[in-house]
Formats: structure tokens, sequence, C-alpha cells
């Protein structure tokens, strides 16, 4: 299987004030995604962009993709597949209370220029600070296009990676998270796991329901567009809906 790094010209080929983003050694199936990041533009991810004044909070997320492999008994691998790392949001907080998300979080000053490498110190802190998840296993390999998220004002970089070497993740204050876990791809594709939430504002979005948990709004947005444009999304019924309340 051809890898990403075979086709995407050098190991190192993009640095953010000399923070490194690698496709070195990432997994052929990882191919699509590499592809995706590198050529979709903003308004295919969504139509709400940063503010033209620079308005809103500079903020980041880490979506983080592993290969879902455990050890068993008797040392072999087994596990479900390629996975997705989502935390849920406790209940308490002022931004989105409750809600399954990416790890992230607004952008620190010792985290760097957000025009820079800040978005990338910042996905990676937040994610180690929410998640317990430890950096140094975890390889950056592209960046999405800003996007904004209008009832927090938060500017957000998604910035993608490969859990190269995962290591265990939980809950690590239980006042900003609720809930650590990971998400199959493949339950992520599956026709019978896919609706479309209604918000009372008459918004609406596509959500997943997977692992427990309704998947809706600005994560689920990205997850939709990352597995159309990868090429792994199948048909799915739009007209199933799931209603939202005023809190949502």
């Amino acid at each position: 299987m051809t890898r990403a790094s075979d086709t995407q010209g050098p190991a190192r080929d993009r640095t953010r004030d000399g923070a490194v983003l690698s496709k070195e050694g990432l997994p052929g199936w990882l191919d699509p995604v590499v592809r995706a990041v590198e050529t979709v533009r903003p308004t295919q991810l969504s139509r709400f962009l940063p503010p033209a004044d620079g308005a809103g909070r500079q903020s980041a997320v880490l979506i983080l993709f592993g290969d879902g492999k455990r050890e068993g008994e008797g040392g072999e691998e087994a596990g479900r597949g390629p996975e997705l790392l989502l935390m849920e949001r406790a209940g308490s907080l002022r931004s989105h209370p409750g809600q399954p998300a990416f790890p992230g979080g607004a952008l620190d000053p010792e985290d760097g220029d957000p025009l820079g490498d800040g978005p990338l110190r910042a996905a990676l802190r937040e994610a180690e600070e929410e998640t317990g998840l430890d950096p140094a296993g975890v390889q950056l390999f592209g960046v999405l296009p800003k996007l904004y998220i209008p009832v927090s004002g938060f500017v957000v970089t998604p910035v993608l990676a490969w859990w190269r070497e995962p290591t265990p993740v939980g809950v690590v204050d239980p006042a900003e998270t609720a809930r650590v876990f990971t998400v199959p791809v493949a339950d992520l594709t599956d026709p019978a796991n896919r609706v479309t939430t209604i918000h009372p504002s008459g918004h609406r979005g596509p959500a997943f329901l997977v692992e427990s948990a309704l998947v809706w709004g600005f994560t689920a947005g990205i997850i939709d567009r990352l597995l159309h444009f990868a090429g792994w999304e199948r048909p799915w019924d739009r007209d199933k809906q799931v209603p939202l309340d005023w809190r949502a």
C-alpha cells in the first residue's frame, strides 16, 4: 500500500516558525486524509469563517487518528480499526457544556504566534491537559483552514495528527472533562449512526450517534467534511432527524 510519505515530497516539507509537520511513516490508510487536508478550501468546510476584522478568540483542536490496535492476550494486537480520539466536555463549563468534542481550547501566550506554530502547540497542550495524552507519541501532519464558531466567538485551527505511539488517556480534571473515548472510523461512516440535528433556531447539521453519545455541532461538521473529502463517506438518510433544545 502506498504511504502518504511516498507521494507528498520530503518528510518534513512544511514548518510553522520552526514547528514541524511531518508525513514520514504515516500509515497508508491516512493517504486520503492527507490529500484532503492539502486541497480543501475553507468554504468547503464551513460557511462560518473567521471575521475579516480579526475578531474572535484564537484556539485549536487536535484531530487525532489512531490505528485502534490494542494488545490482547498472548501479546496479539486486536482492535476496531482506525479511530478518532474524542472527549465529552463537563456539563458545568460555560462554553459548549456536555458536548462531545475534539480535545482543544484557547491559545495561551506561551503557545506562541496564532499565525505561526501557536495552534500546533496549543492543540497538543490542551489534549494533554484534558485527556492525559502524551504528546511525545503524537505526530502532527496537517492543518485545516481556520474556522469560526459564532456562538462562542472562537476562531479554531483544526490540527491533524497520527497517534504513532498510543498511551493511556482518561479524564484529568472532571471540572473540564466528563469522559474521554475513541470512536472507530467505521462507526462514523456507518449510515445507521448518522443523523441530522435540528436546532430550535432552525439550523440543521450532521451528527453521529456513536459510543452512547450524540456528536454534533462544530465537531460533527469537521468529521462530516473529512469523511466526505477523504472519500470515506457512505450514503446516509439525511431525513433521519434528532431535535435539539435551546440549551444546546
